[in-house]
């Protein structure tokens, strides 16, 4: 009898008790055997905590001391849960019974398989895709991330044309499954980062480790998305600009990487152009300084939002995690040959569907 792999579903929380008293009921409907449900609470000042320990006394509580960010917040509380594979749920997903099984199965048909998403669609409109992981992640060769079901603005309506399983580059954050032993392999999430783009850091140390990561068809989730900070929010706009240089300066091999980030620092230089000129002077701003604080991150001055910390002297506390896994074969699965810009901006290729398959790796 092959016994059945404990799964534990984690969701950090900050503030979100609104979240969780409307989405908790769901998961706590999952029909998967002996599944341990955790919060892991980054000191939240509303009654989050609380609410838990007197609605949901069966549900584990890991309180951090202070808000770590996404990175840091998961990073603290995973080491403390014990279970062969581990679910990061955001808060404010809605699942239905069934959800967890497919995708377990999926893992388990092959040992290299690190990680794993389900489909992703919008709880507001549910038969539209959400725009943080669709059905599936890719990134093109100049680090631009997109899915299947959402390139840049445009969302698709789930009409069936994502239904077959199969690997993708990264897994959303929103609802990552990974087993336990790759994430301690890989180091877990880069605390650099905060928040955003973390998950397709993870995904590409992991695919640079020779694991693969998958799109489950067979799974979906609700995601309401914008809970913590919502698209208009400039360091939102810091924060995707900074952290996607950081992806290629980290997961690249040197030379390339530094073309690549050449050519980066021109594109965005595009996309301050625009900012300006749609009023948005704030966003503009948190471009340049997501530039600025990159360049100081390369001297070893490392930046906590808009201010400068200088972490050259080694203050081990304070200094974010650095990951370099072992490189065994690069697996480029899911990665798109050309510019997802170009296609998308100049010649109207607005779906990923519209997209030259041979262009895939």
């Amino acid at each position: 009898m092959i016994d059945t792999p404990k799964v534990a579903v984690v969701i950090l929380n900050w503030n979100g008790v609104k979240y969780l008293k409307q989405f908790l009921p769901s998961v706590l409907a999952s029909t998967w055997p002996g599944l341990e449900i955790v919060i892991g609470d980054n000191a939240s000042s509303d009654d989050s905590v609380a609410f838990i320990k007197e609605n949901y006394p069966c549900i584990k509580v890991i309180q951090n001391d202070r808000n770590y960010g996404f990175t840091g917040g998961y990073n603290r509380v995973l080491s403390q849960v014990d279970a062969d594979y581990y679910i990061l749920l955001n808060s404010d997903v809605e699942v239905v019974p069934g959800w967890i099984e497919p995708v377990i199965a999926l893992m388990e048909s092959d040992a290299l398989v690190a990680a794993a998403a389900p489909k992703i669609l919008s709880y507001a409109q549910k038969d539209q895709f959400e725009h943080a992981g669709a059905a599936g992640g890719f990134i093109d060769s100049f680090g631009y991330p997109f899915c299947r079901g959402r390139m840049f603005y445009e969302v698709e309506h789930d009409l069936g044309q994502y239904e077959q399983s199969g690997e993708i580059f990264w897994a959303s954050g929103a609802s990552l499954f990974i087993k336990k032993k790759y994430w301690d392999e890989a180091g877990g999430f880069d605390e650099y980062f905060f928040a955003h783009m973390e998950e397709i850091d993870l995904c590409w140390r992991l695919k640079n480790m020779g694991c693969k990561v998958m799109y489950c068809a067979q799974s979906t989730i609700y995601h309401v998305g914008g809970g913590t900070l919502n698209a208009e929010n400039p360091f939102k706009t810091y924060l995707n600009f900074r952290n996607n240089l950081l992806l290629l300066k980290k997961n690249l091999p040197f030379l390339k990487a530094f073309f690549v980030i050449m050519i980066r620092f021109w594109m965005d230089l595009l996309a301050i152009v625009r900012f300006l000129a749609e009023g948005k002077r704030k966003d503009a701003w948190a471009v340049s300084r997501a530039h600025q604080n990159f360049v100081l991150s390369i001297f070893g001055i490392r930046v906590s939002g808009y201010g400068v910390k200088d972490l050259r002297n080694g203050d081990k506390k304070a200094s974010p995690k650095t990951h370099s896994s072992k490189r065994i074969t690069h697996n480029l699965k899911g990665m798109f040959k050309g510019s997802i810009v170009w296609n998308f901006f100049v010649k109207k290729k607005t779906r990923f569907t519209d997209l030259d398959p041979a262009d895939l790796i």
